[in-house]
């Protein structure tokens, strides 16, 4: 459900958490975890989310969920103020997204210093290569 208001109204947690499609459990651990999201609090630790603080939200959401980010990552990445889409970086800026083919990158050579290590890493590897072929 996405909530309609007016441009910059202020979103309750519940509609907040209507319109990011998260539970309302996980925006307040959010805000425990990211100190720049802090909604204000009125009587009864209601909270009201703030135009930025919505914006903020949804990039969080965004790391958190889209693009696989641990939330130590996501906090490296909103603290050094670095977001970037994982797919737009291994996309070339000519083509249009849907016609791009992502960019391989080349595995580095298996490490000879545990062999017993790439033994399993790569039974794991010849697994899934039979799981999908």
């Amino acid at each position: 459900m996405i909530v309609m208001k007016a441009e910059g109204a202020f979103l309750t947690i519940g509609e907040l958490s209507a319109t990011l499609g998260v539970p309302q459990h996980i925006l307040r651990y959010w805000e425990s975890r990211f100190p720049q999201l802090r909604p204000l609090q009125r009587s009864g630790n209601r909270r009201y989310y703030r135009p930025g603080d919505v914006e903020l939200a949804r990039r969080i959401h965004r790391l958190l969920n889209v693009e696989g980010f641990t939330i130590r990552g996501a906090q490296k990445a909103l603290g050094e103020g670095q977001v970037q889409s994982v797919t737009a970086t291994a996309m070339p800026a000519s083509l249009p997204s849907s016609e791009a083919e992502p960019q391989r990158i080349a595995a580095p050579p298996p490490s000879q210093n545990n062999p017993a290590l790439v033994a399993k890493l790569e039974a794991i590897r010849d697994r899934l290569a039979a799981a999908l072929g």
